[in-house]
């Protein structure tokens, strides 16, 4: 069989997480040439918006912005040469646009300038999708923990059952880190800036050129392109790429809660959950994988490593840093395209999740009836005072798993408890504590 494939191609064999939507799309090389263009051409109006560039070189540095135009190939390796791709995509779109208004294009800018703009624009593009995902995911959820309110399965504490929760209140806190994930995404991406600066920070080219107020030029530029003006160029004040990596990876690890809950509470011998549609394995025909959850636990220890490259590129040396900026770019896309196929992940896992009740109860049961001891401590108290009643349960504890008998039976045997509803203090199912009205609480959250 033979492949289309060139040999330098990443289909994604090795990132099966990441999705082939928009977490690809929205960053692949050629929204990065669209976003490239985009920016110049922006940079060309702002100009012409404000008298300092003719409006026919407005339209002609625009029209020929056109990614169909340009050899990404040629750009790629021309690139080594400067160190970034925005040296010979200028030269290339200089001549496009021709002899009359080309002297119009990147006037005033540094290759900054284009490549942190556009970086920023590929984050607002490619985070349109992940917001789309997790809106999915928050309404799976938020279904979930309607629908089993007054589920009741056992809460487990250092991986030991613990007391009786619901599975409501544990759908309910899976929406609500989806939720903090949402509200840190849209804040983020809604603040990201463009970047204008010139050569090294003070707008100087543009004040020869004519401009007269630096953030008169800045606030027509980030118009033009469509991201919030700056309050000074941040060519080494890596304050916007530091929040976005540090959202990204909270992200990718709120989505991991999920999963990691539902991996273990889809093994074979607790059965609490399953995937909507598990895998497969190679070699055992009855396997059904949770697949999806594997992919999102995958994504949320990968993310933190990315993210910590991002802040370590905050320490980028005088006006212009060798190196720092460069170590962002890879760093960052992998970033966006893990969380943005995490997201979608996500949102299949929840809406296709299968709860299973009755193993809830069954493993309810699988302490011998030990899961409610805290709350016959406190029924007991009164009649035999506190001391005795966690002596007399400690004891019972032990012959229970000893003797493998329920608790309640032996609480039946004592005749000093004939005056307790062992029946109701002894029912897992009347012991979730405010779970329920928590639920409903958390489900006001919009």
């Amino acid at each position: 069989m033979t492949s289309e494939s060139s040999p330098c191609t990443d289909a994604g064999l090795l990132d099966p997480g990441r999705g082939t939507a928009g977490a690809v799309t929205e960053t692949g090389d050629a929204a990065y040439l669209r976003a490239l263009l985009d920016a110049e051409a922006a940079l060309t109006r702002a100009q012409a918006a404000l008298g300092l560039a003719p409006a026919g070189a407005a339209a002609a540095v625009t029209e020929a912005a056109d990614p169909a135009r340009f050899d990404l190939g040629s750009l790629a390796a021309r690139a080594a040469g400067g160190g970034n791709p925005v040296i010979p995509l200028a030269a290339d779109l200089t001549a496009a646009v021709g002899a009359e208004y080309g002297p119009y294009v990147h006037r005033g800018a540094t290759s900054q300038d284009i490549m942190d703009t556009a970086t920023m624009l590929v984050a607002v593009r490619a985070l349109g999708p992940v917001l789309a995902d997790l809106a999915r995911s928050e309404r799976a959820l938020a279904r979930l923990a309607a629908g089993h309110r007054d589920t009741v399965l056992p809460g487990r504490t250092l991986t030991q059952h613990a007391v009786p929760t619901t599975f409501g209140l544990k759908a309910a806190g899976w929406r609500s880190l989806v939720l903090d994930a949402r509200d840190r995404l849209t804040r983020v991406r809604d603040s990201l800036p463009a970047q204008l600066g010139g050569a090294a920070g003070t707008l100087a080219a543009f004040q020869a050129y004519g401009a007269r107020d630096a953030a008169a030029l800045t606030q027509a530029y980030a118009r033009e392109v469509g991201l919030a003006a700056p309050e000074l160029p941040w060519h080494t004040l890596r304050t916007p790429v530091a929040d976005l990596a540090g959202c990204l990876a909270f992200t990718a690890g709120a989505l991991g809660k999920l999963a990691v809950d539902v991996l273990t509470l889809s093994r074979t011998e607790i059965g609490e959950v399953s995937e909507g549609s598990g895998g497969g394995s190679s070699a055992m025909p009855h396997k059904a994988n949770p697949v999806r959850a594997t992919l999102l636990a995958s994504a949320a220890r990968r993310a933190p490593q990315l993210a910590a490259t991002l802040y370590g590129c905050l320490a980028a040396e005088d006006e212009r840093p060798a190196g720092a900026w460069h170590a962002e770019w890879e760093p960052l896309r992998d970033l966006l395209r893990l969380v943005g196929g995490a997201a979608g992940q996500a949102a299949q896992l929840a809406e296709g999740l299968r709860v299973h009740p009755d193993a809830m109860r069954r493993g309810l049961g699988r302490t011998r009836g030990l899961i409610v001891s805290e709350r016959l401590t406190a029924a007991l108290a009164p009649v035999l005072g506190r001391a005795r009643a966690k002596e007399l349960l400690t004891e019972l504890a032990r012959r229970a798993h000893t003797e493998d008998r329920p608790l309640r039976e032996l609480l039946a045997e004592r005749d000093e408890l004939a005056g307790i509803d062992l029946d109701e203090a002894a029912d897992p199912a009347r012991y979730t504590g405010f779970a329920g009205p928590l639920t409903d609480r958390a489900l006001e959250r919009r």
